[in-house]
This record gives structure tokens, C-alpha cells and sequence, in this order.
């Protein structure tokens, strides 16, 4: 859920440092589709149809040297509520998700974009042993909303604009308790936006290049201390500590295209409860894995998607890869903040809360 926390911060650190006033946008939505039973066990979930409604929030990028490069994409809030496609054992879900909108046109009459947003969501209705046992996709009141999908304005006029999308709407708290099987609720929408227009004022920024660097050359050297926690079955169990150790090599090779390269040293306390009846000690419960991963800069701030093999891991509770979802941001003065979901496969495992520290970071501009 602090991954929900983070999204919520990108639209300040953005606007944050906003050289001028731009256009605000408020828009109004209504969406409609189905609950996807993604495992056998939710089979029988699937009853009411998908209604939601979206509130929304939002400013086009116009005046960051960054912000050019992804052709002015949207940054906003979106409030949230629907259905979850069986009232009567999940209820109705509600919340809020920061969002950014990366434009794929540059026409202004009609402006196509993707959209990922993650935010705090809660749902009416959760598991209980007794009163709901069925409701296994959601054990916790409080979870992770996550919308990720593709949107289109068609501007009548400037101030006016159609808007139709279609998107994947994901409620889960992130295996912080279980079950957690989450929902997933595909959605077509259609809706209005109204833009207050504003004085145009030429920005005031200078637009900085970036500078190409061969391969093997300027790689960042990060490392990053992790501490989360994670619960296991049966159901109601025990909370375990995760600690964990990264050293990551980053390099940014192009505006918009950035890579990373980690080594991961794993202590997942909730393995020693693994086949019990298996000795076990803290070394040999040790995970040590290698990741490699896609990154996407805006800015300080970047995405990171990857995927990862361990090299030890004795017990092999999960299988063999883990993958990673989640964002870093990058101070100027080394401190880095990582908020990261691990998984293996679409099953989550835990979420990676870390700080570290980027040794002789230059940033990702360099002056001409």
C-alpha cells in the first residue's frame, strides 16, 4: 500500500517543479464491465455486473525540460467507486489513485495516452471465517487500488473534451495478510472533461540535453537497504520480517530508456516455517538472486519493471523467478527511496520498502 502512497507524491514532485501555470482539467466518467475470475477458486464470485464512476483531476506537463520528451503527458488524482461484481460477499470497493498519462499522439483535436495510477482503496466487505468465508479475494478493509489502461480525449473545443477508455482496475493489499486474491475488473468508460484555460506563458526554463555515453561508461552504483513483512498461510497466521540487500548498477541510455542491473541478498523469515519439518538455520534460509530490469526516467523519478532468477535458494518455496513493479525516486544528493512490489508470477510475495544511497550521482542532464 505505500506504493499507493508514493503515486499519490508524483503529481507534487512534479508540480513541485513547475516553471510556470498551466491548464487545470476536471472530468467526469462512467465505466462499466465484468469481474475476471483469474483463479478457479473465485468461480462463483462473478454475479452482478460492473458499474463504477471516476472523478478526475488533472494538468498537462507542458514546462519541465523532461516532460517534451514523453510529448506532455497528464498527471492528476482520480476518486473511485463501484461495485466489485457480487454485492453480497464482496461488497462495493471505493478510493483514491494518483495517476500519469503518457501521450502515444501529438494532435490536439484528439489525444491518445496510457494510463497507470495506484492509490488507497477500501472495500465494504472482507473474509471472515465464519460470516464470509467465501470472500476469498479481499481480507483486509484497507487495500492497494492500481488502474492501468489506455484513454482518449477528442477535444470538441479547447475547453470541451469527449473521453472513452478502457482499463484494468486491481484491488489487493499485497499479500500484506491473507487470502489476497485481489479482484480484477476489466472496464469500458465514457465520460466528459472540462479544461480552465489559462494566460499561455512562454516557459521559462532552459531545455537541457542529454548527453550519450558509450555502453560500458557512466553506470550509477546504488545500494539499497529493504525491510517489509509478510504473512503466509493458514489463514489469520503469523506476520514474518523480510530483510534484504541490493546492489544495483542503473544507467539511463536515452531520455526515456533506462536499465538497471541488481544483486539481491534475501533473508524471508517466513521460510523457516516452510516444511516445518526440515531443519533450518538463518544461513541456509538465505535467497540470492539476480535481477535485471526496464527503467523509465522522469526526472528524479523512475519507473522500474524487471524480472529475476535466484541464484540460491535452497527450499524453493516460490519457483525460480521474481519479478519486480514499483518506482524509485533519486535526491540530488545521493539518498534514494525505493518502493517496490515483489512477486513471482502474479502471485505477490511482499513489498520492498528500501533506502539507499547512489554513490557520485550527476543526474541524468548533462550541459552542452
Amino acid at each position: 500500500m505505500k506504493i499507493a502512497l508514493l503515486f499519490f507524491l508524483l503529481p507534487i514532485f512534479c508540480y513541485s517543479q513547475e516553471s510556470r501555470i498551466d491548464d487545470w482539467a476536471l472530468s467526469l466518467k462512467g465505466k462499466s464491465g465484468f469481474l475476471a475470475a483469474h483463479r478457479g477458486t473465485m468461480g462463483h464470485l462473478a454475479k452482478d455486473r460492473l458499474f463504477a464512476g471516476e472523478l478526475s483531476f488533472s494538468k498537462r506537463m507542458r514546462s519541465k525540460d523532461w516532460s517534451e520528451e514523453y510529448r506532455n503527458p497528464y498527471i492528476g488524482v482520480t476518486l473511485y467507486g463501484s461495485n466489485l461484481g457480487n454485492k453480497k460477499i464482496l461488497g462495493y470497493g471505493f478510493g483514491a489513485y494518483g495517476f500519469i498519462e503518457f501521450p502515444w499522439t501529438r494532435g490536439e483535436k484528439h489525444v491518445f495516452t496510457c494510463r497507470i495510477g495506484a492509490g488507497l482503496g477500501g472495500v465494504t466487505k472482507v473474509f471472515d471465517q465464519t460470516k464470509n468465508p467465501k470472500n476469498v479475494p479481499m481480507s483486509t478493509y484497507l487495500n492497494t487500488i492500481i488502474c492501468l489502461g489506455i484513454q482518449g480525449r477528442w477535444y470538441m473545443k479547447p475547453e470541451h473534451a469527449l473521453i472513452y477508455s478502457l482499463d484494468m482496475t486491481h484491488f489487493s493489499n499485497g499479500s500484506s495478510k491473507v487470502p489476497n486474491l485481489g479482484v480484477n475488473m476489466p472496464f469500458i468508460g465514457l465520460g466528459y472533461e472540462y479544461t480552465i484555460k489559462k494566460k499561455e506563458t512562454p516557459p521559462d526554463f532552459k531545455l537541457a540535453k542529454f548527453e550519450r555515453v558509450p555502453f560500458f561508461k557512466s553506470w550509477n552504483a546504488s545500494v539499497v537497504g529493504i525491510l517489509s513483512d509478510k504473512q503466509i498461510f493458514p489463514t489469520g497466521g503469523k506476520r514474518y520480517p523480510v530483510f534484504a540487500l541490493s546492489g544495483i548498477l542503473h544507467k539511463q541510455f536515452k531520455p526515456k530508456v533506462g536499465m538497471e542491473i541488481a544483486l539481491d541478498v534475501i533473508s524471508k523469515q517466513s521460510i523457516l516455517h516452510y516444511r516445518s519439518y526440515i531443519p533450518k538455520t538463518q544461513a541456509t534460509i538465505l535467497q540470492v538472486g539476480a535481477f535485471v530490469g526496464y527503467n523509465i526516467p522522469l526526472d528524479k523519478f523512475r519507473f522500474v519493471i524487471g524480472m529475476g532468477a535466484y541464484i540460491k535458494d535452497r527450499y524453493d518455496p516460490d519457483g525460480m523467478f521474481y519479478h519486480r513493479v514499483g518506482m524509485r525516486y533519486q535526491f540530488q544528493n545521493g539518498l534514494l527511496l525505493n518502493l517496490v512490489l515483489k512477486s513471482h508470477w502474479a502471485k505477490a510475495d511482499y513489498i520492498e520498502y528500501g533506502v539507499g544511497y547512489t554513490f557520485n550521482y550527476k543526474g541524468r542532464y548533462h550541459a552542452k
